[in-house]
Formats: structure tokens, sequence, C-alpha cells
């Protein structure tokens, strides 16, 4: 007797493999643009309506792809995706598509070419307009990755038109559960302006900015509160010219993360407050909030506890994480109120390494619930 469950898993995984071998990493719009193509040739071949919409010359397009009649124009399920990854061109060479045991390698297996493939792949099923409880608008944007800054304002017109998000983003490693919370996400960025002077005939004269800018990162690295989850991390400087220069400028690229708009409130009060040591040194300070927390509502907890359902009818029980710290554009379409439900791709792990993967076994499960939740959803 045939094993269909394998069988089914071999040919899940063909489908990512294409995906995989067209590398498409954020920066790169041709390698982008060839993902695009494939994505809306893959989904017309399946029936579906799509329209790439262009959205700047520094990245690929969005793209939009659907099963809605002519004029039903119900609010309806959100599906959100990206297709572009942190890998550059070249990077399967270091990790080449493979499978080893239960792990099938390769650059955005994980993260999120796998999650998409399997939402497309039950979308394509349900090609005729009403054969779904609600009309279903699956948006893939091209730079998630570096910030959704591109896209963000379509993600939003999307969302307004929509009764429910669900995102592809991967499921947590720690058992393939799905995420109803995520922190807040956001950059600080200083730079300080001192006075440049010969570092061994006048040193007197020069104001030294990267020593001011050692004062900030500790003052910056000391508003981290584990226990009110507010995170903030120091991650670039650059500043100086040569060793024998009192150095006239530096800068700090900083990472924040926060679990609620109050904790923001707070965080940004701290940082507006700097102020140089030295007063012969000129201190310049933005903070940018990137993407807003996203919080676990009642109407977020009533979608998991349908979506549960669909899984266990698929033979897995979806499980919930807590709240994570890495951000997605989940944080944007929960910001608006919507019921949003994220890290529902596929299990695996290695997100952003040489080692990510994911776990053949669990496909055919997945397939079978996005089916399940796509069609009756309502």
């Amino acid at each position: 007797m045939p094993d269909t469950h394998s069988d089914t898993a071999s040919a899940i995984v063909a489908g990512i493999r294409r995906w995989i071998e067209c590398e498409s990493p954020s920066h790169d719009r041709a390698a982008l643009l060839q993902m695009a193509d494939m994505l809306l040739t893959d989904a017309r071949n399946m029936g579906l309506q799509t329209t790439a919409r262009d959205i700047g010359t520094e990245t690929g397009p969005l793209l939009h792809i659907h099963n809605r009649a002519a004029g039903d124009d119900r609010p309806g399920i959100m599906i959100l995706a990206h297709y572009d990854t942190v890998h550059p061109v070249g990077t399967l060479e270091k990790n080449p598509c493979r499978i080893e045991e239960d792990r099938f390698y390769g650059p955005g297996t994980y993260d999120m070419k796998a999650g998409t493939w399997l939402a497309l792949t039950a979308l394509g099923t349900l090609a005729q307009p009403g054969s779904s409880a609600l009309p279903i608008d699956f948006v893939i944007v091209p730079d998630e990755e570096v910030g959704s800054h591109a896209s963000r304002a379509h993600i939003e017109d999307f969302a307004r038109q929509a009764r429910y998000v669900l995102v592809c983003e991967p499921a947590r490693a720690d058992g393939g559960r799905c995420v109803t919370a995520r922190k807040g996400t956001g950059f600080i960025y200083v730079s300080t302006q001192g006075r440049p002077a010969h570092a061994g005939v006048q040193h007197q004269k020069g104001r030294n900015a990267i020593q001011e800018m050692a004062h900030q990162i500790l003052a910056l690295q000391a508003m981290t509160d584990y226990e009110r989850g507010i995170t903030v991390s120091v991650g670039v400087i650059e500043g100086g010219t040569t060793s024998n220069v009192v150095p006239e400028h530096c800068r700090i690229e900083t990472d924040f993360r926060i679990p609620d708009p109050e904790a923001g409130d707070i965080l940004r009060a701290r940082v507006e407050q700097m102020k140089a040591v030295d007063p012969d040194v000129k201190l310049n300070v933005e903070f940018i909030l990137n993407r807003p927390p996203m919080p676990r509502t009642e109407g977020t907890a009533a979608l998991l506890a349908r979506a549960q359902e669909y899984a266990r009818a698929a033979g897995f029980d979806l499980e919930e994480a807590p709240m994570t710290g890495g951000g997605s554009d989940a944080n944007f379409t929960a910001a608006l109120g919507l019921p949003t439900l994220d890290g529902l791709g596929a299990d695996g792990d290695g997100a952003h390494t040489l080692w990510e993967h994911i776990l053949v076994s669990t496909l055919p499960a997945r397939l079978d619930f996005w089916k399940k939740m796509l069609r009756a959803l309502d």
C-alpha cells in the first residue's frame, strides 16, 4: 500500500524547493522581481486572480492574490506574507536544498517561503469565488525583512477591508506554536559632534565625540527593564577617522522592543531627556517606532480558538506561544484592532541562519490545516 502521507510530503517539498532555489534577498530588486513572477505564475496556474502593485524602484512589487467575485466587497480573510529573505544571492552554495532525516534545509525555507507556499496552495483549492465562506485576499510583500517601509501603508489599506488576518510567519521552533502577541520594535539613532584636534600636540583643545557617545551608550543600555519587558540594545557604532585625531563625529544605531504602547511612552520620554555630559559636544537623538506592539485581544483569542479546531481536525494541536520579542507585519494589522493570528507557517527552526530548515513530516497536516481554515472561517 502506498504511503500517501509520504507522497504528499514529497510533493510539498518539491513545490517549496522551486521557490527556495529562486533566491530573493530584500535589497536585490532583480531577484525580487524574479521571485514575484514565479509567485504570480503559480497563482494564475491555480486559477486565482492576481495583481502586482509597484511600491518603489528599490524593491519588488506588492502582490495581491485573491478569489473574490466581481462586486464582492465584504470584509474577508487577509493572508499576509513576505517573499524577501535575509540571505544574499549565493547562500544556496553554503546551505543547499537538501533533506537530512526529517529536515529540509535551504535559505528562506523556514522564514518564510514554506509557510507562504502552504497558504497559497490551500488558497488554490478555493480559487472559484464562493468556494470559501469569506472572500480571501493574499497580500505578499517584498520588504518585511527590512522593516516594510514601502509596503506598510498598503498592508494597512488591505487590513481595513478585512475581518481576520492570518500571517504565514514560521511557527515557533519550540513545538510549532502560533503567535498571538508581539513586542513593538523601533530604533534610536544617536549622533555626537565634538571638536577635532591633533591627539598628540593639541589634545586638550579637542572634544572627543566617541568619549561622549560612551556615556550615552551606557545610559541607553541601562534603559533595559526586563521586568517591564523593555529591551534596548546598541548594535552599531561608527566614528572617528584615525587614532591620532581626537574624533569629531560618532554615531550609533540602537534597537528597542516594547510590550505595549505605555512602555513605548516611558522609553520615548527617557530618550528625549538625554543630554550631553560634555557641554561642548552636540548631541542629536532620534526615536523611531517602526512596528507598534501586537496585543493579544479578545478577538485574537476567539480567532485562535477557531484555528485550534481546524488544527485538531488536521491531526495536530496548535498551541499558543508567549509574547515574542520579534516583530512582523502582524504588528501593523493588530494595531488597527483586527483579530490577527501569526506564526501559522511551517514548523522548523534556524531563521536567518545557515542551518535554516523545516520539518518535512509536519507539512501535510499543516497544508490540510490551511485548507480547512480558509474554507470554513466565517
